[in-house]
């Protein structure tokens, strides 16, 4: 028997809470994490109070290494670890913060290309988020793509 993600919560089969998010995507090139190669072929930031710095190119701010299932949030309402579930993207793990990324209404889903990336454009959608104490995500759940 298969459930809509909503009627699941609402009878208590998902422990979870559905939240209207609007997302975005971004992958690890420069144009998506403002960063370029220095003249001696190094990554530094491109701009901002970083402008000239080393960058660490597909390390998120949690130190991880960026792959599908990494999600950016405002790490205020959504702490490192926090698991969420994202239709047509699949379960995902805050690991990551992005500077337009603010408030409780914005996320930033990882793709291993630009194209993919730009494919998955922005969109509003309703995303479960599980709690703190929620175990991980289950060993059979498809990671995103």
């Amino acid at each position: 028997m298969f459930f809509r993600e909503d009627e699941a919560i609402r009878d208590g089969l998902i422990r979870g809470r559905l939240v209207t998010i609007d997302t975005t995507a971004y992958c690890s090139c420069g144009i998506c994490c403002n960063w370029q190669l220095n003249w001696r072929g190094q990554a530094v930031h491109k701009s901002g109070r970083n402008r000239g710095k080393p960058k660490a190119v597909g390390i998120t701010a949690s130190g991880a290494k960026a792959r599908p299932g990494t999600l950016a949030a405002d790490t205020r309402y959504y702490p490192f670890g926090t698991v969420m579930y994202i239709p047509g993207y699949g379960y995902g793990v805050v690991q990551d913060r992005g500077g337009d990324i603010k408030g409780r209404h914005r996320l930033d889903l990882y793709h291993s290309t630009h194209k993919d990336a730009l494919r998955w454009g922005r969109q509003k959608l309703r995303v479960v988020v599980f709690p703190p104490d929620t175990p991980p995500i289950p060993k059979n759940a498809r990671p995103p793509t």
